[in-house]
């Protein structure tokens, strides 16, 4: 269910060429994907060398100063998506359109501007788009919109900063009883449903990979049929290695936390490359909210985003 995972030299299976030629092959074929032997040959120096140059960028990241930390973040997970893409598709980048982004903010920021309520716009090609597609499957709408706040808002990490900064509580603990996932009924009361309903609404939500098992006196039991929990709602919390259900329906309630992470790290790098009075001023005098949210969010992403890759590469073996 969840790949034991370290830190970046959990990779390092991945850096045996013939290794990763044979994990290529093996994707290709689960795809009905022609030529596979040959694609995962073509293949297999681009996907080590996406992998080892991600790890230059994290390992930079770490022995920078946090004022171009989100720079060089965001190419190294940049580069660990594209990794992944490779694996679904076998000819990709296939046109230049592919090699953007996949999404923008805007250049200036207004007066009195807040990191908190600033927004990024999807773009109809690039990055984000192969991500959504080619990895999960997901269909965007080119112009969409997310504030800073609901990306936030959906990484479990992040839970006990709200609490304590808001008094708002994002996440609910969903614990491990006898092999399932255990939904404390209460969560019936945040979301204003019936059991069945909230029933209905889970199973869809995980395209049914968790199941409906039981009713117990103080929660509801679901078994889970897939092998990759990362395409569930439900996310894992790292620190405390247990995992966690979003109380909040916003519209990128069931996305995955990858996403999350992209959209993050692209909005601040644009901001440390273009915003250098606003990121400067902020990192020196931190005059609200945005600079504790901004500094746990750094120093989470700089371990999670290679945890959440490792856990779709190997869950592709299954």
């Amino acid at each position: 269910m969840i790949h034991s995972y370290k830190d970046f030299h959990s990779f390092l299976p991945f850096f045996s060429v013939t290794d990763t030629q044979s994990y290529l092959k093996n994707c290709y074929q689960k795809l009905s994907i022609e030529q596979a032997e040959q694609k995962s040959y073509e293949n297999s120096y681009p996907f080590v060398y996406y992998l080892e140059h991600a790890q230059i960028y994290y390992q930079q990241a770490a022995q920078s100063p946090l004022l171009i930390q989100p720079i060089l973040l965001f190419y190294g997970f940049a580069h660990l998506i594209k990794a992944c893409i490779l694996t679904k598709d076998p000819h990709y980048p296939g046109n230049t359109a592919m090699l953007a982004h996949g999404v923008s903010t805007r250049k200036r920021k207004k007066q009195q501007y807040e990191f908190f309520h600033d927004e990024v716009k999807f773009q109809k090609n690039g990055l984000l788009s192969c991500m959504l597609g080619d990895m999960f499957n997901i269909k965007h709408t080119e112009g969409d919109k997310v504030t800073m706040c609901e990306l936030f808002q959906q990484i479990p990490e992040l839970h006990s900063l709200f609490v304590q900064l808001e008094g708002k509580h994002t996440f609910i603990n969903v614990p491990i009883q006898e092999d399932c996932f255990a939904f404390s009924k209460k969560i019936l009361d945040s979301f204003h449903m019936t059991e069945n309903r909230f029933i209905d609404f889970l199973q869809a939500e995980s395209s049914n990979s968790l199941l409906f098992k039981e009713s117990l006196s103080d929660c509801l039991l679901f078994d889970y049929h897939d092998t990759n929990i990362c395409l569930t709602p439900l996310k894992y919390h790292i620190e405390d290695r247990d995992f966690y259900f979003s109380l909040l329906r916003g519209r990128f309630f069931s996305y995955p936390e990858m996403l999350t992470h992209y959209l993050l790290l692209y909005n601040l790098s644009m901001i440390a490359r273009y915003e250098t009075e606003w990121w400067s001023e902020l990192l020196k005098t931190m005059p609200n909210k945005d600079y504790p949210f901004i500094v746990n969010f750094l120093k989470l992403t700089a371990k999670k985003g290679p945890f959440l890759i490792y856990q779709f590469l190997f869950n592709r073996l299954c």
